[in-house]
């Protein structure tokens, strides 16, 4: 029997592979490196850690100079009081989640889609005027929201949509980054893939849904993590006046901003705004890692 060839190519880059598995580090080096990771690890847990423990201080506690990071007599007092307040307004609580949760939801599922296929395209198809296309896209990554908020607000005039979810909703369908984002990681995928499962006889929404969304899929659960923290924190007061349509966050401020008799209530209000995308983060970054880690095709 014959054995069977090895490619030279893949020799080279299994020895690669192993290589950078076993990093030429010594013990000092090592040790060096971890200092260094918890220090920054510290650090970047500081704001969150004193958040809540800010959160959980008694009015006393948090006037004391010089303040003190976490709570002595820790008590969940300001959040009862946040839950009063929000139960005295006309409004429920649960109208402003709702508000909040479906335009979360809808804005990032549209600009998942919209942003994907027109990535797919512009990556593994050329058209006419295509790279012109991509070209503005990059553009308008240069553009803040806040220069593009009055021609924002005279088109969602012109179409009726002011005071409406969909003010806030169809806006989100158009962030440049999510473009972007997609299609720098499918010009990574094979091309041979995708002709491979053409002459197969598979649809372009075959191949769209089955090939390419699962190969791409750090970059779409990343592209999740952003959107969901740009709505989720969307005051909307631009563009939604009633206020039964406004979102948690807004509503959630307005408490903050009701001077030093509602600081405990303010420092829950902070707690309360940021858990959520915290929350999404933690459980998308160990499938991020592991897709990044698992999932790599090259040409």
């Amino acid at each position: 029997m014959s054995k069977k060839k090895t490619n030279p190519s893949q020799e080279v880059y299994r020895k690669k592979l192993l290589r950078r598995r076993k990093p030429n580090r010594s013990i000092a080096g090592d040790i060096v490196l971890y200092l260094f990771l918890v220090l920054v690890a510290l650090i970047m847990a500081f704001p969150i850690v004193y958040a809540v423990g800010s959160a959980l201080k008694p009015l006393d506690e948090l006037f004391k100079f010089p303040p003190t990071i976490l709570p002595k007599h820790p008590t969940l007092d300001n959040f009862s009081d946040l839950f009063v307040t929000m139960g005295k307004s006309w409004v429920t609580f649960t109208r402003y989640l709702f508000n909040t949760v479906f335009i979360t939801f809808m804005g990032t599922f549209g600009h998942l889609l919209v942003a994907s296929m027109a990535a797919f395209v512009l990556a593994k198809y050329e058209f006419p005027g295509g790279n012109t296309f991509f070209k503005l896209v990059t553009v308008a990554m240069m553009f803040t929201g806040y220069v593009t908020q009055i021609p924002n607000y005279l088109i969602l005039n012109k179409l009726g949509w002011i005071d409406t979810y969909w003010a806030i909703i169809v806006p989100a369908f158009a962030s440049p980054m999510g473009l972007f984002l997609m299609k720098q990681f499918m010009e990574g995928l094979p091309s041979a893939l995708i002709e491979a499962a053409k002459i197969d006889g598979a649809s372009e929404w075959t191949v769209f849904t089955n090939i390419v969304m699962p190969n791409v899929k750090p970059a779409w659960m990343t592209l999740i993590i952003f959107s969901v923290q740009a709505l989720w924190n969307n005051r909307a007061s631009i563009y939604i006046y009633s206020e039964e349509r406004k979102t948690l966050v807004y509503a959630l401020q307005q408490i903050q901003s009701g001077g030093i008799a509602r600081t405990g209530q303010g420092a829950a209000v902070l707690v309360v705004v940021m858990i959520v995308p915290i929350a999404i983060f933690i459980f998308s970054e160990s499938q991020i890692l592991e897709t990044m880690a698992s999932s790599g095709l090259k040409d």
